[in-house]
């Protein structure tokens, strides 16, 4: 996949091929950049990408590469989104600007036409995160509005700037330089709205789809122990397709992933079978779409109904 990144990258810069294969290598090299995060830095920012930490601290700021941070997504993700899943005001992973999609969150106006304006949103999400909401945490030291101040050390600090300026060089400056401002930006847009919609998608599909729970906080506790609510709150999607597994990096067994964070995705189909056998034994619900389209069809059907 790294080497996916580098051929296309230099395909598209340096090569420069017909306009009409330059867009379907910009829509590859943007699910290249997804595959990248799905496989090689969400697992490596779990610990689970190797039994070698240090090559997984290395192989977890790939997310640097792509443009984020991953001090910021350890303490959004891993910390916030895998104790507090689908909790307002905790898992910052629900906070979609413009939507809502969980009952706590306010109604608006302009919510009732969110089924038909998600798609947009889910496509500038990932040029949105790396070009504004990364700075925006920067200066507030906040996840979310509401949310706790973090700490910001010293040495992240320098990796923050010295990384984003790589990454501004690497997918602008050089682009601008070699081929010009306007295939530079509708490059940038079509590898970024692949990117985007993939990431946005496939979390949404984990959590945001009939028969997960959205629960409401209650004096800082959740009823249910701390694995029945990773249940509930998760669903799975596909998990026959030995190609979408590859190239989710097993994120289509959300499930186990929220209940074994720290082991690798390569284990997900056997563990699989274990945890539907315990759910039937302990009478706990487990939430599997058999396609990708089943669950998307019931996120759809989600969106609309949260939209009234």
């Amino acid at each position: 996949m790294l080497a996916s990144f580098a051929t296309l990258y230099i395909l598209l810069v340096f090569v420069q091929p017909h306009w009409s294969i330059s867009i379907i290598l910009c829509l590859l090299f943007g699910a290249n950049l997804a595959a990248i995060g799905f496989n090689i830095m969400h697992d490596a920012g779990h610990n689970s990408f190797s039994d070698n930490k240090k090559l997984n601290t290395i192989l977890s700021y790939t997310l640097n590469l792509l443009g984020g941070n991953i001090y910021f997504w350890k303490i959004k993700h891993n910390i916030a989104h895998h104790t507090y899943t689908n909790i307002d005001g905790e898992d910052h992973d629900i906070e979609v600007k413009f939507m809502r999609i969980h009952h706590d969150q306010k109604l608006k106006k302009h919510h009732y036409y969110q089924r038909f304006y998600f798609p947009v949103l889910y496509g500038i999400s990932y040029l949105a995160w790396i070009f504004y909401q990364d700075y925006e945490k920067y200066f507030k030291q906040r996840m979310g509005a509401d949310a706790d101040r973090f700490q910001f050390p010293l040495h992240e600090k320098i990796i923050f700037w010295t990384s984003k300026v790589l990454h501004f060089c690497l997918f602008i400056v050089v682009p601008v330089f070699v081929v010009g401002w306007l295939p530079t930006i509708i490059g940038l847009l079509l590898a970024g709205a692949v990117c985007g919609m993939s990431l946005a998608t496939v979390f949404q599909l984990a959590h945001v789809v009939t028969g997960t729970s959205f629960k409401t906080i209650d004096e800082s506790r959740v009823a249910e122990e701390w694995m029945v609510h990773q249940i509930q709150s998760t669903a799975n999607f596909a998990t026959r397709s030995k190609i979408l597994t590859w190239l989710l990096g097993g994120l289509n067994f959300q499930v186990e992933h929220h209940l074994f964070p720290k082991i690798s995705h390569v284990h997900y189909p056997a563990l699989n079978r274990i945890v539907q056998q315990t759910c039937i034994e302990y009478n706990i619900q487990y939430n599997e779409f058999k396609s990708f389209w089943s669950a998307f069809r019931s996120h759809i059907n989600v969106i609309h109904s949260m939209s009234r």
